[in-house]
């Protein structure tokens, strides 16, 4: 294996990457409408129930169907993953890494197809779209390279008259559910960092976007994992997630989603239930109220760049994004009218336009933040947007500004999931501090500003698992930025930080008297 790098971006200004991602789009068009199958032990298993993908910013473009599993076909996933499990876990690290590398290799060479499916099945533009599946890439390389490292012994103090060794060993079957926001990147690093310890897996895809983690089992396939390694589950989250928890044979769940089915998971995940032999580990990424500090020593237009971009890429359905901006002192007039001028020169059209701001990604989701800015209307004064776009039927809500926010109120407190920023006034650098860590949540957070005092203080005071000084808050590269949050945001788990196969994986140590 080639020593680990990021994967690179595009320059989508040239004219190269643009005409080949144009002609990924044309690709994937022709082949919208298909079908794919629950994959158990690699093998297609029949379902008389479909889940239905569809195009955000198209609603009557069906991009393909997948099977929906019934609880019958959670159990014989489980069972194929359990039996796999016996010969997998006895692989050695090398094989394995090998296997889980090939994969992300395999993702590279159809970057721009599988950038192209997410673009039509996410919403998503081509730079978001390219970065997600740079990001799944480079999952799997680098937890390859951190299985290896990993199954090196551990170092342990030597005693007189015993050899004594410790060492790590997968765990066993694990439930794995991944998010439609990030339905590659997660996706895939979620599952391939627990099969690189050794240990099989069953993937339960979200439900807006299926089509992507199909087009993954169909690279697993074609890498030569073998089978029953990982299985592949899309059904409804509330049968088979309930089902694949509460299993005794589940060693581990793996979850990324919201803080309410979160929490109801790790709850469900502590019960012991009838044949279990363990305490289930139960990792819970969840969700975030970030706030992005700008004090008066700050270039504002890098800070209303950063908030902009963080506020607004994906439409804001990252649990990254820049929901709080927190202006100190004399500068929140400034900052706020470059802000809203700024944010008002957004394009809004489809992915496949490349604008920067597309559509949400459901009905559902559609409504549900509309409903937050009519509640947030009763709260501060709407400054910009609000509204929802017709466009080809498609789920648009213009970028949305909403000023004289007080920490307390509903807009500050609760994660809405989209494009809608927040604007809150510190009386000075203590209050904002204050402000930024006043939320259950801990996940990103940032600061503009060119007092090194202050940074050093934001490094010690800001309670967030990724801290970002002087840029966008959202986009955590693996393996340079470890990500994960604090409090109501989650266990910090860290994904792509070398620390997360150590999740999966107990340690054994054996001693031997010496004659």
């Amino acid at each position: 294996m080639e020593p680990f790098r990021n994967e690179p971006y595009s320059d989508f200004s040239d004219e190269g990457p643009k005409a080949e991602y144009l002609e990924a789009i044309d690709t994937v068009k022709s082949k919208l409408g298909g079908h794919i199958p629950v994959i158990i032990d690699g093998k297609p298993v029949a379902t008389d129930q479909r889940i239905v993908s569809i195009d955000p910013a198209n609603p009557d473009t069906v991009v393909g169907t997948t099977g929906s599993a019934t609880l019958a076909e959670a159990q014989l996933a489980i069972t194929a993953a359990k039996q796999a499990y016996v010969d997998w876990s006895r692989r050695s690290a090398q094989e394995r890494a090998e296997f889980v590398h090939r994969i992300g290799d395999l993702i590279a060479e159809r970057k721009f197809e599988i950038s192209a499916w997410m673009t039509l099945e996410a919403g998503k533009n081509w730079a978001e779209s390219e970065a997600d599946v740079a990001e799944a890439i480079d999952f799997c390389r680098y937890y390859a390279h951190q299985a290896l490292r990993l199954d090196e012994p551990v170092s342990v103090v030597g005693y007189p008259g015993e050899s004594n060794e410790s060492f790590l060993i997968p765990m066993g079957v694990g439930a794995v559910i991944p998010p439609w926001n990030f339905p590659l990147a997660i996706l895939v690093g979620m599952a391939v960092g627990p099969v690189a310890a050794g240990n099989t897996v069953v993937l339960k895809p979200a439900s807006n976007t299926p089509v992507l983690g199909a087009h993954f089992m169909d690279i697993v396939a074609e890498s030569g994992l073998p089978d029953g390694v990982i299985n592949f589950l899309p059904g409804p989250g509330s049968q088979i997630g309930d089902f694949l928890v509460d299993h005794p044979d589940t060693r581990f769940v793996n979850f990324t989603g919201s803080k309410e089915v979160g929490l109801r998971i790790a709850q469900r995940a502590a019960v012991v239930h009838p044949g279990q032999k363990w305490m289930k580990r139960a990792y819970m990424e969840m969700g975030g109220k970030d706030g992005l500090v700008v004090d008066e020593t700050a270039d504002l237009e890098l800070a209303a760049d950063a908030a902009i971009r963080s506020a607004y890429g994906y439409q804001g359905q990252k649990c990254s994004a820049c929901s709080r901006l927190i202006a100190v002192g004399s500068i929140h007039d400034e900052l706020l009218d470059r802000i809203v001028a700024k944010t008002a020169a957004l394009e809004i059209g489809p992915g496949v336009e490349n604008k920067a701001v597309g559509p949400v990604i459901s009905e559902a989701q559609h409504r549900a933040i509309l409903g937050e800015i009519a509640r947030g209307q009763n709260e501060a004064s709407l400054v910009l947007g609000g509204e929802p776009i017709d466009r080809d039927g498609g789920y648009y809500i213009a970028p949305t500004i909403f000023a004289g926010v007080e920490p307390q109120y509903r807009l500050a407190q609760h994660e809405i999931f989209g494009p809608v920023l927040s604007v809150l006034r510190a009386a000075d650098f203590d209050d904002a501090l204050r402000v930024a860590n006043g939320t259950e949540y801990g996940l990103t957070g940032g600061l503009c500003s060119s007092d090194p005092d202050r940074i050093e203080r934001a490094k010690r005071e800001m309670h967030v698992g990724n801290l970002y000084i002087n840029r966008k808050i959202t986009g955590a590269l693996v393996g340079v930025q470890p990500f994960g949050g604090f409090n109501m945001s989650g266990s910090n788990s860290k994904a792509g930080g070398p620390d997360y196969l150590r999740l999966f994986m107990e340690m054994k140590s054996v001693t031997q008297h010496l004659p």
